[in-house]
């Protein structure tokens, strides 16, 4: 089990789950879906729904990957902001994301609903205000973009409804939506699994296949188990295919989180953002499901690229700073954690086929709007798996390719960011020798032309690794706060002896070979070997070296 270094990093999410069943021998279905979090399950519910016979496979629990440490704003106020997209689409595409988002809303409430899922759903208003020291223009601008994009509701107010501090002029966002995500995946499975659907987990999918059997995708996990369907869905948050030209238009970042204790009443409910750079985002939820005299607020912000930054104590120290200064009732710290969110290069997700007449569907991008964007996802690719027509289906296609001025040079400096990334394989390492990391940390170090991942455990024995990322080669950073290795260039993450945690890599970072550093006791065997772990012992957060801040994080 990864360590942790935190003594309150588990997500308000953290809920006990029923276990799905370990995938023990192989499967034929119509469709595969490859990760059990709000796209993946999303997608299958509706699949199943149709009658399709479905096999949902996750490496870990349901839920156990970033899903379950989202804060759960189900919103149709996109992250990257209306006035950002409208400059990044025509208007025709623009009116069509707010309905998707709309709609994402009210699909989420009517599957609450019908399956009758307890899971603190709730309509709330959302605000957004300005940050100090910055022009309140932009909130005008927000809402003239969000009007051509078909919200004609939302409207300037004179400032959002916090007691404890005035936040001036906010943009109000009538009936947007929370709820806990781990209860509503909970139902969703339950709902799955009644229309004929099946669950498992431990399935390490390695490989993809879609010409092995004619007409049909077989899909191989590490344990030698295989599912073959006549159609894959790969939700996996950051998915291994397309292997290059997908993550040339997408990037990962990380974003921080902490939960307070609050007394009920102190802050009404709500959605709230500001227009800081990255920008605070804060709600709140109930407090172990209780109605007691507390609840819980939730306060989001402190962006980075994964692998770029190695301050999680002081994002997390920031974040209680800015909240106690606002929210005066605020308690103790009862939680504290990151995710990961995918940035996409004009700010709508990746749903559908990877090119043409394939059998591979995806859906990635999440730009911290997972919640509405997981389930558009679902409709998405039901209607493709079906082959019914969706007004959705250009507008979400991994193969667009986005020509307007803006997001060409998110393009251009996103790649640049990642061409240095590469550049670092020919700078010095974290220390000198090994003998200088202590005990429970790791640090890069250069051995020749080589640079290794070194991790000496809590009992003072050293792992060693090729700190290349097993996806595109390029170099990991030491994550203190997760004790975990992270990819600079494309967000992959590996626990600290190298097992692989998330995509866009499949394997695990190799071991030095033994002319180079002796084998160790406790070095974990091969994937087939090894012992089984869920998701929730190998999640989350930070990493080395600055980049430029996401627009917007987890909600």
């Amino acid at each position: 089990m990864t360590e942790r270094a935190y003594d309150k990093n588990t997500a308000w999410t953290q809920t006990v789950l029923p276990p799905m069943a370990p995938l023990a021998r192989d499967h034929t279905a119509d469709v595969c879906v490859v990760g059990a979090g709000i796209a993946g399950l999303s997608t299958a519910y509706f699949l199943a729904k149709a009658g399709k016979s479905v096999v949902v496979l996750d490496n870990g629990s349901v839920g156990g990957g970033e899903s379950g440490l989202t804060t759960a704003h189900i919103t149709n106020a996109l992250d990257r902001r209306w006035a950002s997209l409208a400059k990044l689409h025509g208007v025709t595409a623009l009116r069509a994301a707010a309905r998707s988002h709309t709609s994402a809303i009210e699909t989420v409430e009517r599957i609450v609903r019908e399956e009758e899922i307890d899971c603190d759903f709730e309509r709330v208003h959302g605000y957004l205000f300005a940050a100090p020291g910055t022009l309140t223009t932009a909130l005008r601008e927000e809402i003239e973009a969000a009007h051509r994009a078909g919200l004609g509701s939302v409207h300037y107010v004179d400032r959002a409804p916090l007691l404890d501090f005035d936040t001036g002029p906010a943009v109000r966002f009538p009936d947007q939506a929370q709820f806990h995500i781990r209860r509503y995946l909970a139902g969703l499975s339950r709902a799955i699994e009644r229309d004929g659907g099946n669950l498992y987990t431990l399935a390490h999918v390695i490989d993809v296949e879609e010409r092995a059997v004619p007409d049909k995708v077989v899909v191989k996990t590490a344990r030698g188990h295989a599912v073959v369907a006549s159609e894959v869905v790969l939700a996996t948050n950051s998915p291994f295919i397309p292997r290059i030209s997908l993550h040339m238009k997408q990037a990962a970042y990380r974003t921080y989180v902490i939960g307070l204790r609050i007394p009920r009443g102190a802050v009404p409910p709500g959605l709230y953002w500001d227009t800081a750079d990255p920008f605070h985002y804060v709600r709140l939820a109930s407090l172990d499901g209780a109605d007691g005299p507390d609840e819980i607020l939730l306060v989001g912000g402190e962006d980075h690229k994964t692998g770029q930054a190695s301050d999680a104590d002081r994002r997390h120290a920031r974040l209680e700073a800015w909240a106690r200064a606002r929210f005066t009732q605020a308690g103790e710290v009862l939680h504290r954690w990151s995710g990961e969110v995918m940035e996409t290069v004009d700010g709508l997700a990746y749903i559908g086929r990877i090119k043409e007449g394939s059998r591979i569907l995806i859906a990635t991008g999440d730009c911290g709007n997972g919640m509405t964007h997981g389930t558009i996802a679902g409709l998405v690719i039901s209607d493709l798996v079906q082959g019914r027509e969706s007004r959705m289906t250009s507008l979400y296609a991994p193969t667009r390719v986005n020509l307007r001025p803006p997001a060409i040079a998110e393009l251009v400096r996103e790649n640049a960011n990642v061409a240095c990334q590469y550049a670092s394989w020919l700078g010095k390492g974290d220390v000198e020798d090994a003998a200088r990391i202590p005990p429970g940390s790791g640090a890069v170090v250069r051995r020749g032309l080589k640079k290794l991942a070194v991790y000496r455990d809590p009992q003072g024995q050293l792992h060693e690794m090729s700190a290349m990322c097993t996806h595109l080669g390029g170099i990991v950073s030491w994550n203190p706060a997760e004790r975990s290795w992270d990819c600079r260039c494309h967000g992959a993450r590996y626990e600290a002896t190298g097992r692989v945690i998330r995509g866009p890599a499949t394997a695990d970072l190799a071991k030095v070979a033994p002319a180079e550093a002796p084998a160790h006791a406790g070095d974990r065997a091969t994937p087939e070997e090894a012992p089984p772990r869920t998701r929730e012992q190998a999640v989350a957060p930070v990493s080395a070296v600055p980049s430029a801040p996401r627009s917007r994080p987890v909600t």
